[in-house]
């Protein structure tokens, strides 16, 4: 697998919640930050979304709002209004006047993932991705909209089920979309796919977890000097290549703890130590707790 598909399949997303959202008239809401990632899809007229400290930003029908990790936002009819603290819920939500045919309505909620690698693949993406209708890359998420759109109208037999599986569709085809809008000061996975010498050298550690992957064996496969391609890689990655290697390996190594199938030789043969001690011994330098430990306190809230 690729990369963006290995870190997809680590997080394992679903849509734990996905709700119409409609208004009529002035209004303006007000959400408290939350872990999860958040999105919404404008399925008809304008609302204005609002992070604090920052320019309003126009979500126009058929555009698509990403955060993987949801900070304090308003969202609102105008921009800059003062917006009603609301809670989340997961039932249809109207906001402004009551009555009368709403004009804005959009699709919102929280995809649920694997808590145990949240942090540090969430680290990868960047703090937002908007995809406006007007994006030329987006002709697939368009399509994919609309076919979302057409489900929400609608009442047919398994309408939830579809819903579920074409909004993790999306999630997945915003985050491979190298023609989104990102905030790109923000180092990630995503930035490093967009450089072809880098996707090269993703590529190879992903494919080969277990090689003894060094700067120097990397940076020929990106085809640069190994100062050049180190700084590079810093530069876009946010770590440094063996770091990211690291930080990787332990990922897998906590997905496979999780799943409590395989002994503790296996992974550490699997992605890259010479034995369960030398694998014990990296995994509580970095997570502070032994393999065991942390499969025993993680692994009964996972399967709870």
């Amino acid at each position: 697998m690729d990369p963006l598909s290995d870190v997809i399949a680590l997080l394992r997303p679903n849509t734990a919640i996905s709700k119409p959202i409609s208004g009529r008239g002035a209004w303006a809401v007000r959400y408290a930050a939350h872990d999860a990632p958040g999105f919404t899809i404008a399925l008809k007229g304008v609302c204005w979304v609002t992070f604090e400290g920052e320019t309003p930003l126009k979500l126009e029908t058929g555009a698509f709002l990403l955060l993987p990790t949801t900070p304090a936002f308003t969202l609102s009819s105008l921009p800059g209004m003062d917006g009603t603290p609301t809670e989340p819920m997961d039932m249809p939500v109207r906001h402004g006047e009551q009555d009368g045919e709403a004009d804005f309505m959009a699709l919102g909620g929280t995809f649920r993932i694997e808590t145990a690698n949240a942090p540090l693949l969430l680290a990868m993406l960047p703090r937002m991705i908007h995809v406006p209708p007007s994006e030329g890359r987006s002709a697939r998420l368009g399509r994919l909209i609309d076919l979302i759109a057409e489900e929400c109208r609608g009442e047919e037999a398994g309408k939830d089920m579809i819903l579920q599986r074409m909004l993790e569709v999306l999630l997945i085809e915003a985050l491979r979309s190298h023609g989104t809008t990102m905030d790109d000061d923000r180092a990630g996975l995503l930035h490093g796919m967009r450089d072809p010498a880098l996707t090269r050298v993703l590529a190879a550690m992903h494919s080969d977890v277990r090689a003894d992957w060094t700067v120097a064996s990397l940076a020929r496969i990106a085809g640069q000097s190994r100062s050049a391609f180190a700084a590079r890689f810093g530069a876009v990655l946010g770590c440094g290549p063996i770091e990211y290697l690291a930080r990787w390996r332990m990922a897998l190594a906590k997905d496979a703890l999780l799943r409590g199938a395989k002994t503790l030789d296996r992974i550490a043969d699997e992605i890259g130590y010479e034995s369960a001690s030398a694998f014990s011994t990296a995994f509580r330098k970095r997570l502070g707790c032994p393999p065991g430990q942390f499969a025993r306190i993680n692994g009964s809230s996972h399967h709870a």
